[in-house]
């Protein structure tokens, strides 16, 4: 094989442009061909000298990125584990990236073996390194090391690296945080959301670690609304995942979350921020696992904002709303909302056949179809007697205070405003006529009969869909009561509602294509 020099890399660029330029997938055979032209140590070398020639460093970056997502790549990469020290030390972002993109397929593909991808890691003193590219190096380097640090923290033994247990040891995360600058700190908790997705085992690690400590103090000290506000938006990605809403529920957050919507003096979109947090870790079985107090401490500031007098701002009612939707998405939410004195879902019923602001409108209807129970399962759906009397009574209350006088005239005029406000209006009736005195509402008004069983009403996806299921949900109750469906005078409605769910979801009727006869053109 002739012999290369990096003095003139003419050669090397152009063979790795055209490797890193391969419109198809580079496979083992094509990347030990390119690497038996020009080996490793040379690539790496001209890497490390050669980097002011123009163009050169990002030619081999893409080409070596290219190398290592292969198998045989990948299996050299445990013989060059200096270049990944060198690399993420080095001043260019793009050599930076390079080495923590190396780290991961490292950690993808050393599967086998004496030595694992964790020992070659811990050996050769790379956590630190990316830890360090983690707080100081530029928005894609950060996000690199993240994904590398969370592969790594996959497997058991990755775990124990990533989590010692001496708190006070550099690597641990709380320790680090501790003397990060601020924008240092953020991305220190933008990697424990990561981690959190990863699974259950890695979750309760970070909960033993003590690291939620860290978001409760960052959202504290409120100071600073920027950097408030950019914790709050981590925490609310954090309360989204599965494994971290548990955790969230049973620590002193909602205490915080809710002396944020009660301060008046803080920033409205603060307040509506930590409302939708709030709301999204008291949702479904979420609520189970907070303390009773810490519920009624978030629904209270809630009340308190939704009953203000004062001017209120249009987001804030909307997330507050939205907030009371998500709690009352659970069966022991709902309970405690329509319960609570005054009821809390009053706001939600009363902003729910109100048309004085659409999104408000929109917000409570869809809040009020969690609270009757359209995302809960059949059997939970109906609450304690006292709860389901208090939503009757609501309803029945504010439709009386209305012009349309009854339950059924205001459903109604939902069904007849725009597809958006219908769709929240099918999803708000589908949970509530399980309940009989509901069902009875619907059957006396013939034309939200007409509206739910005729397919062609909707012409979107979930338009159509919510509107199917709204109409078989009609059906189920209406065959499941006894006095409704043995009422002569409701046999036509059956007949209608039968036929409609028959047809399913989408547009029953299709035009089929005629023939067109048109004449030649002459000239």
């Amino acid at each position: 094989m002739e012999e290369l020099s990096v003095d003139d890399p003419t050669q090397l660029l152009q063979a790795a442009s055209d490797f890193a330029n391969y419109p198809g997938l580079q496979n083992d055979a094509s990347a030990k061909d390119f690497l038996d032209r020009f080996p490793l140590p040379v690539i790496l070398n001209a890497l490390q000298t050669k980097a002011d020639v123009p163009g050169l460093e990002s030619t081999l970056i893409a080409a070596l990125e290219r190398v290592f997502q292969t198998k045989y790549g990948a299996s050299l990469i445990p013989h060059y584990m200096p270049f990944i020290q060198v690399g993420l030390t080095a001043e260019s972002h793009e050599v930076k990236s390079l080495a923590c993109k190396t780290v991961t397929y490292l950690l993808e593909n050393l599967n086998e073996g004496a030595v694992s991808a964790v020992h070659l890691i811990v050996e050769h003193n790379i956590y630190p390194l990316l830890l360090d590219c983690l707080i100081n190096g530029n928005e894609k380097v950060a996000t690199l090391s993240t994904d590398a640090i969370g592969k790594m923290a996959s497997s058991p033994a990755g775990t124990d690296v990533v989590f010692p247990a001496n708190t006070n040891e550099a690597t641990h995360l709380g320790a680090l945080a501790a003397q990060c600058s601020p924008l240092g700190r953020v991305r220190v908790l933008a990697l424990i959301v990561k981690l959190f997705s990863i699974s259950s085992y890695v979750a309760s690690a970070i909960h033993r670690s003590n690291l939620l400590r860290l978001f409760e103090a960052e959202i504290n000290n409120t100071n600073d609304t920027l950097a408030t506000m950019s914790v709050l938006e981590i925490t609310y990605e954090l309360s989204e995942v599965e494994h971290g809403r548990e955790f969230l529920s049973t620590s002193t957050l909602l205490q915080l979350l809710s002396s944020i919507i009660s301060n008046k003096s803080m920033e409205s979109v603060l307040r509506s921020r930590a409302m939708m947090i709030s709301g999204r870790l008291l949702s479904k079985g979420n609520y189970m696992f907070a303390d009773e107090l810490s519920v009624k401490t978030v629904v209270s500031a809630i009340d308190r904002i939704l009953s203000s007098s004062e001017t209120q701002d249009a987001d804030e009612c909307e997330s507050a709303l939205e907030a009371l939707g998500q709690i009352g998405s659970s069966i022991q939410g709902a309970q405690f909302l329509l319960s609570s004195s005054p009821p809390a879902a009053r706001h939600v019923i009363y902003a729910a056949f109100d048309r004085q602001g659409r999104g408000k409108q929109l917000a409570a209807l869809h809040a009020l179809g969690n609270i009757s129970g359209e995302t809960r399962s059949e059997n939970s759906m109906i609450l304690t007697s006292d709860a389901e009397e208090s939503l009757r009574r609501l309803i029945y209350e504010t439709a009386s205070k209305s012009s349309k006088l009854t339950p059924s005239g205001i459903f109604l005029s939902v069904l007849k405003q725009d597809s958006e406000t219908r769709l929240a209006g099918y999803r708000m009736l589908t949970g509530l006529v399980a309940r009989p005195w509901c069902l009875m509402e619907i059957c006396s008004k013939q034309e939200i009969i007409n509206i739910v069983t005729d397919a062609t009403t909707e012409t979107t996806k979930l338009g159509m869909e919510a509107r199917y299921n709204c109409c078989k949900a009609i059906q189920k109750a209406f065959i499941m009561s006894s006095k409704v469906s043995s009422d002569p005078a409701l046999a036509g409605l059956a007949e209608k509602l039968y036929d409609a769910v028959r047809k399913g979801p989408y547009l029953a009727k299709r035009l089929e294509a005629q023939p067109t006869v048109v004449t030649d053109d002459r000239f």
